[in-house]
């Protein structure tokens, strides 16, 4: 009790909120002039350009705030205006002196009452987030079920950049109360639609929401057919690739084919944005596993990376248990550390790597001893099993037919002898080592010439002055964007 007093007597004095809410009220209607522009000249990069500019101020948005802009940009006492103001808290007497104030101030300056289908979806975006923030899972359900309901009916290509924001947070609501299989049937009509109506920026929300979806659910095979029949075209958001990256892999992973899985997973860890550390933390954890799944041991800097040091911890243990070839140690980290393997989903991947430590076990041993008794081979790899010589020997007889080690086995005498080691330079791997990364650069200069983007008729018209700083302003502001992007959005 003491303490909510002293939060009380300390509390922000109501000038200095009465202050800052007009500044934020003003931008946000800044941002709706911009749609209402952007829907009669169908311009669909205004709308995106309104939208950066809304997730700019979303620590900024508040219960009065909301209140406010509703009431300048919906008929008071409307149909609509009560739905909106149902999912808002109830407000306190401070707050409704200040709304009452924006309300008069949004008299004054009175917006087309001719309310645009952009602007309501709009407003549903505005009062999602803010329920999200504010960790009302349950209102949010319901408006971005009422939203979802409503966006079935519009057919407009400047409302598709909002759209796809709502389907996010209308999957993400449904995630964070645990509710996520309940909406997978909407997910695919909404996905027909979407495709039906040529609206690829939603097609490709949408089907990296139902590739989470079932991956949430380890349902990969419905994951993998979905995906190998939804249509294909070329990728308008960098944050929907990345994501498709990453299931992708993890799809692949499950299918054993870790070199395509490695690729996906390296890929879309490079390509995210520095700023969605939670989203290359999970890339780089899947890519560990399967880098160590393909007997590659990744680079000490991989778990270096700044502030994933503490997150990649268990793999990097799991890494030095499975270079060294040591089973016991192999046992002792999966255990130590089968929570956060479990948490992760990759606790399955790290059974099957079980195999991967005796092979190198083996192949440490064969190359330190020219010819050892297969019962010593048993007792170095520590294999606790009823007839362990036995166990040992098949192990040897299967690593010598798929060529892990270069070593013989004399069955009658109990004996594996290990073959001289010739010079790896007189052989083809060179060569193809050098010819991977040759094509991994060539690959990566392609996507790059692929992703330019050049303004329209440049080489036809010459910019104003007021046209080049209009330019070099929405530039600005969506680098910084990238740069800031929240980690929610991942």
């Amino acid at each position: 009790m003491s303490e909510d007093v002293e939060m009380k007597d300390q509390a922000t004095p109501s000038h200095v909120i009465s202050s800052a809410l007009p500044s934020t009220l003003q931008d946000l209607k800044e941002i709706s002039s911009i749609i209402e522009t952007g829907s009669y000249s169908k311009e669909v990069r205004r709308i995106a350009r309104a939208v950066r500019l809304t997730f700019a101020l979303r620590r900024k948005l508040t219960a009065p705030l909301l209140s406010s802009f509703l009431d300048y940009v919906l008929v008071p006492a409307s149909e609509l205006h009560t739905k909106f103001s149902s999912y808002l808290p109830s407000l306190k007497e401070g707050d409704r002196e200040m709304e009452v104030d924006s309300a008069t101030s949004a008299i004054q300056n009175p917006v087309a009452k001719h309310l645009l289908p952009e602007l309501e979806i709009y407003c549903y975006l505005l009062v999602l987030l803010f329920l999200i923030d504010q960790k009302r899972y349950d209102a949010a359900k319901a408006c971005s079920s009422a939203c979802i309901v409503r966006l079935k009916s519009l057919n407009r290509r400047t409302v598709d950049v909002i759209a796809s924001r709502l389907y996010f947070y209308y999957s993400y609501s449904y995630e964070l109360t645990g509710d996520l299989a309940e909406i997978r049937g909407n997910l695919l009509a909404l996905h027909r639609i979407a495709t039906l109506r040529h609206d690829e920026l939603g097609q490709e929300t949408l089907l990296n929401l139902l590739l989470r979806n079932y991956l949430h659910y380890n349902l990969y095979d419905q994951a993998e057919k979905l995906r190998s029949k939804a249509p294909r075209f070329e990728a308008h958001s960098n944050q929907q690739f990345c994501r498709y990256l990453f299931y992708l892999g993890r799809i692949r992973t499950i299918q054993l084919e870790y070199t395509d899985a490695k690729e996906s997973l390296l890929q879309a860890a490079r390509k995210a944005p520095s700023a969605a550390r939670g989203f290359r933390i999970q890339c780089n954890k899947w890519a560990v596993i399967v880098r160590l799944l393909l007997g590659e041991v990744p680079e000490r800097n991989v778990f270096m990376q700044r502030g994933m040091e503490k997150a990649l911890r268990p793999y990097f243990e799991l890494t030095n248990a499975v270079r060294i070839g040591d089973l016991d140690l192999f046992k002792n980290v999966a255990e130590k550390f089968g929570t956060t393997f479990n948490r992760d989903g990759t606790h399955n991947l790290i059974v099957r790597l079980r195999h991967n430590v005796i092979r190198t076990g083996l192949r440490n041993i064969s190359i330190s001893y020219s010819r050892i008794s297969v019962a010593d081979v048993a007792k170095k790899l520590r294999l606790n099993s009823a007839n362990p010589v036995a166990d040992a020997e098949s192990i040897v007889a299967k690593a010598i037919r798929d060529g892990a080690v270069d070593a013989s086995l004399d069955h009658a005498d109990g004996w594996m002898g290990s073959k001289e080691t010739g010079d790896i330079y007189s052989t083809n791997e060179p060569q193809v080592a050098f010819n991977s990364r040759i094509s991994f650069c060539l690959n990566m200069h392609n996507e790059a010439v692929l992703a330019l983007r050049f303004p329209p008729n440049t080489h036809k018209e010459k910019e104003s002055a007021e046209k080049r700083r209009e330019r070099h302003q929405q530039e600005q502001e969506l680098a910084k964007h990238i740069e800031e992007e929240d980690d929610d959005d991942f």
